[in-house]
């Protein structure tokens, strides 16, 4: 008992001071994606904990009838019968049953782990449940929509934007893979995530844009219907993504024997990444007069860069305001986009780190 109770404090150590510059305790209100970088870290001895239980509780109450959950929900946080009241007409939404923003895996590994450490029949129900509505979600052709069963808008467009179909990939693969926490999951199940990670990967081969007849990489979204890159938010227009198509190659240089379709798409992944890269170019942040902070990209040295968005057929660079215009200087749109969103990233460089492992791996130079 003693282990458990320092094996606590542990974790509520680190629950309270992930936000502890922001002056609240874990227990109050806070950001979503502060409960979605929370969760991965709790030790397995905190699921045995009454703080464990009442979290549970939490995720429980906020699970819809779909068997998936909505996005930015702060679920650590105790509510007031108000709150719960309030909270049950997005419970009573099912439109709002979603995959973006780490939505509802992280609440089915959330309830495994707890399943785990306590048996109880209800958590174990959930994630079933969890499991059910991603089965659900997924189309024919192997791509998931960000949200489900919502009908229309960009919403259900094939959804790679923010990792949200690669995130659920990886659930299923531990699933199928046996690993922790899905350890021992229903035989049906296992066959079941194996089968929908295999469409999900045919769908990645079958969306990857070519360009003058060359595989290039992926739009965040692609129409669920033609596979064709689409636009979703106003300033998130048809393009291929510096971005997003990071973690697709990551994900298929990690598969144990690709086929040669697989290896086909990696290497040309690979060659766009090489070729889009943008060196010699760094952040330079300030302040404006009226102590806005802001940055803008000036000469120097750092890591290669690559942008959030490319354009189709020219593979040039491009930013877009919430006029939904193209420009091509950072410098051409508003303050609140330029720092709302994540216009440049370096995360290239590990695909093409991973890349020289990947060779030696399955042969060749």
């Amino acid at each position: 008992m003693k282990r458990f109770t320092l094996m606590m404090v542990a974790s509520l150590f680190v629950l309270g001071t992930i936000w502890a510059q922001e002056q609240r305790t874990y227990k109050e209100k806070a950001p979503y994606k502060s409960w979605v970088r929370l969760a991965p870290q709790f030790t397995d001895d905190f699921f045995y904990t009454e703080e464990a239980a009442r979290i549970a509780e939490n995720v429980l109450f906020y699970q819809q009838k779909t068997g998936g959950w909505p996005k930015n929900i702060y679920l650590p946080a105790e509510l007031t019968e108000e709150e719960r009241e309030a909270a049950l007409k997005v419970i009573n939404n099912v439109n709002e049953s979603t995959i973006d923003n780490t939505a509802t895996t992280t609440e089915m590994n959330y309830l495994m782990r707890m399943y785990n450490a306590t048996k109880d029949e209800r958590y174990f129900k959930a994630v079933l449940a969890g499991f059910d509505y991603l089965f659900e979600a997924q189309y024919d052709n192997g791509g998931w929509p960000q949200f489900y069963p919502r009908p229309t808008g960009y919403y259900i467009a094939i959804t790679y934007n923010d990792d949200a179909m690669i995130n659920v990939m990886e659930v299923l693969r531990s699933v199928f893979e046996k690993e922790s926490p899905y350890t021992n999951m229903p035989e049906e199940y296992v066959a079941k995530a194996r089968a929908a990670f295999d469409k999900g990967i045919d769908c990645i081969l079958k969306t990857q844009v070519r360009q003058n007849g060359k595989l290039t990489a992926w739009c965040a979204q692609h129409d669920h219907k033609t596979l064709l890159p689409t636009k979703a938010r106003a300033y998130e227009l048809p393009s291929l993504s510096g971005q997003e198509s990071d973690n697709i190659v990551l994900l298929l240089m990690s598969l144990p024997n690709p086929s040669p379709e697989v290896k086909e798409s990696i290497e040309a992944a690979v060659a766009w990444f090489e070729e889009s890269k943008i060196e010699g170019l760094k952040r330079e942040f300030f302040r404006h007069e009226d102590g806005k902070r802001d940055y803008r990209m000036v000469p120097g040295d750092g890591p290669a860069l690559w942008a959030r968005f490319y354009e189709l057929g020219t593979n040039r660079p491009f930013f877009c305001d919430r006029d939904g215009k193209p420009v091509y200087s950072l410098d051409e749109i508003g303050h609140e986009r330029r720092n709302g969103y994540s216009w440049y990233n370096d995360h290239g460089n590990k695909v093409l780190r991973e890349y020289q492992k990947w060779k030696k791996r399955v042969g060749g130079n």
